[in-house]
Formats: C-alpha cells, structure tokens, sequence
C-alpha cells in the first residue's frame, strides 16, 4: 500500500463526475505487481488481489464487485477510507508490532541472543524483563497489566516461550519474538496459506497430529501505528485461519496447525484395558481424581489423540508437545473443555469443540488413582 502511494498509483481520480479519493486502477496495479516481481503473470497477480480483498484489505469504491477484476475498475485499500476492521486479533498484532520497533530501535534492548539447552535463540528476553521494560515504558500501568498484555502476544504467536512449554509469566523464564516483523515479505507469500482448516474425515483427531519439520507461518501485510489500546485480551487464536470457516483475515503467523503428515498414524486399538462407562466415573468412591490441564497449543498443535465416545479418552500423547508438558496421559478421560462438560460426547463432537475454541486449552480430565 506505502509503494503504490509512492509510485503514485494510488491517488484521487474522477469517473462519472464523481470523486474517488486514494484508489487505484486495478488493470494498473496488475502491470505493476509483474512490473516489480511482485507476481510472475496477471493470473497470478489477480489470485494475490483477490487474497487481499478476502482479507478486508482492498474493496471496490462502491463495493459494486465481491471479487477482482483485471480491468478499469476503481479499487481502495480499507486502511484509505477508514473502513479496515480493526478487530481484536489486529489490534494485538499492531501492539505487538509496535512493541517490537520500540525494542529493536533503543540501545541497550533486552533483545539480546541467548541460549538455552545448547540451542542459540533470536530476540529474546526474559518474563520479569520484558514485564519491567513495559512499565518503564508507560506501555502498562502495573504488573498485572503487563502479565496480562504478554499472555495476549502469546496466545496470537507474536512471542513464544522458547521451547513452547510455557505460558507468559512475570518470572526468568526465557521468552522470545516468533515473528520478525523486519522481515521483508512478498505477496506471493500470501497464496501459500492454507485456504481452510476443514475437520478431515480421518479417524485420528485432526489435532494431535504434528508436523516432524514445522516452518514458520506467514504473516500478511498491514501498515501500522502506535497503538495502546489493549489491556486485557481474551484467549483466542493466533490467527483466523484456523476457523473452520476458513480464511477470514490472517494476520498471525504460526497458528495451532491441524496436520495429517503420513508418517504419523494412530494406534486405532483402544488404549484402555477395558471399558468404562459415565455412571462408573461419576459414582461416589469412584477411584478416579480430577485434574484441570492447561494446554496452549504450538505452530503444530497441541499434541495428542482423543479417541472413543461417552466418555472419551486419551489414546495418545505426543512426548515432546504442549499436551505432555501439561502433564496430559494416555488412558485419561475427558470431562470438560474450556468449560463445557462433554462425558457424554464422541470424539469428532469434541475434536470440533477444541478445534473452534481458543489457542490456549483448558481441559478437565479424570485419572484412575494407581
């Protein structure tokens, strides 16, 4: 959007005796995109048009076509007419952008390179540092606030615990900027992303699957502002293309990804030694305890197989994910997610519950007592 203003290709023009302040031609902007290697051919510069316009990021001036059309049409960035929607999601994503040109342009940054368990991180730092600089700054007013503020960045991938196996916290943990926002992007990137998340119709639970070579997602463009606004965010997911409905505005790298690589294969032999029924976990004196996990879930899930129905169980757990470091086992039976009480669910009904809720998964399962 900055280049097109600069090259002049956005700029008031008149059609019909009316005035159409900041838009661009989109003809025009398809030369331009092959003209500077921004797409290889007008099909795909139209195909990367058509990203951003699904994306709220470019709309016809009087919103008279839904898609793009390679012609003399007048179109308009949203951020040039007011009408970009500043949701949640983007909001913290500006913050977190803001935050991160704030603390690579001072001297003296606690972005520094560490590590940690022989392995060499960028841009790191740590809890209680990042909490100080906060309040120093007048970013946050107190801890809290500022506890509050790096919860958020995490739960939209913008910083992570270094080996993902902690939540944000004011303490020496060592925490680091999963995204580097100086990072030249192309378009092109755009049409990498997968275009839904649909449930598959796989036996195995469609989240527990993971990656064995996670890349790094992509992050769209935005041109942002200082921006202070967020104080308190709920636990949501780092980007909204993980909806089931599909990609409504990307705008976090990394989201929980939902994979089936063909390496990877449930056992589909239940776990269980035998079966147990609702009545026999819920009767008084019953050897069972009840424990709350909170899972939040890594660039590839969360990292283990629910399997059967009324109750279910936990089939598998993967060893390295964020599940097991929550202290997850296999043979445990769910009781609740994120509040819901769902003994009397399948496993897809609670594959999808999980799979639409936030990045950041509180489970209520029921442990036999050895």
């Amino acid at each position: 959007r900055l280049r097109l203003h600069d090259g002049k290709l956005i700029k008031d023009r008149r059609y019909h005796l009316r005035t159409y302040p900041n838009c661009f031609v989109a003809k025009e902007l398809t030369d331009w995109l092959i003209d500077h290697k921004e797409a290889p051919d007008r099909e795909t510069g139209i195909r990367l048009m058509q990203k951003l316009m699904d994306h709220y990021i470019i709309h016809h001036v009087c919103d008279e076509h839904s898609d793009y059309k390679d012609a003399k049409l007048l179109y308009r960035f949203r951020k040039d007419d007011g009408t970009f929607p500043l949701s949640k999601d983007v909001k913290v994503f500006m913050r977190g952008q803001s935050l991160y040109e704030k603390l690579v342009s001072v001297e003296e940054s606690i972005l520094k390179v560490r590590e940690e368990n022989s392995v060499k991180y960028q841009r790191t730092f740590l809890g209680c540092e990042m909490v100080d600089w906060l309040i120093q700054e007048g970013e946050v007013e107190n801890r809290q606030e500022a506890v509050e503020l790096g919860q958020a960045l995490l739960e939209h991938g913008i910083i992570q615990h270094v080996s993902n196996r902690h939540h944000f916290f004011d303490s020496d943990i060592l925490y680091h900027f999963w995204i580097n926002f100086r990072r030249r992007r192309r378009l092109t990137e755009l049409l990498n992303e997968n275009s839904s998340r649909a449930l598959s119709e796989s036996p195995d639970s469609p989240f527990c699957l993971r990656k064995l070579n996670p890349e790094p997602g992509n992050t769209s463009f935005l041109s942002v502002q200082t921006n202070k606004e967020i104080k308190i965010v709920s636990a949501v997911r780092r980007s909204s293309i993980t909806s089931l409905s599909g990609n409504s505005n990307s705008y976090f790298s990394a989201a929980p990804t939902l994979v089936f690589p063909p390496v990877a294969e449930c056992n589909p032999k239940s776990v269980l030694k035998r079966p147990v029924t609702n009545e026999e976990l819920l009767s008084p004196g019953a050897p069972y305890v009840k424990k709350t996990l909170t899972i939040v879930g890594d660039a590839v899930g969360w990292g283990f197989v629910v399997r059967g129905g009324r109750p279910c169980h936990i089939q598998a757990v993967d060893p390295g994910g964020p599940a097991a470091a929550a202290g997850m086992k296999v043979c445990q039976f769910v009781f609740s997610v994120n509040g819901v009480y769902v003994l009397h669910l399948d496993y897809q009904t609670i594959s999808s519950l999980i799979m639409t809720g936030p990045r950041t998964l509180v489970m209520e399962v029921m442990e036999a007592i050895e």
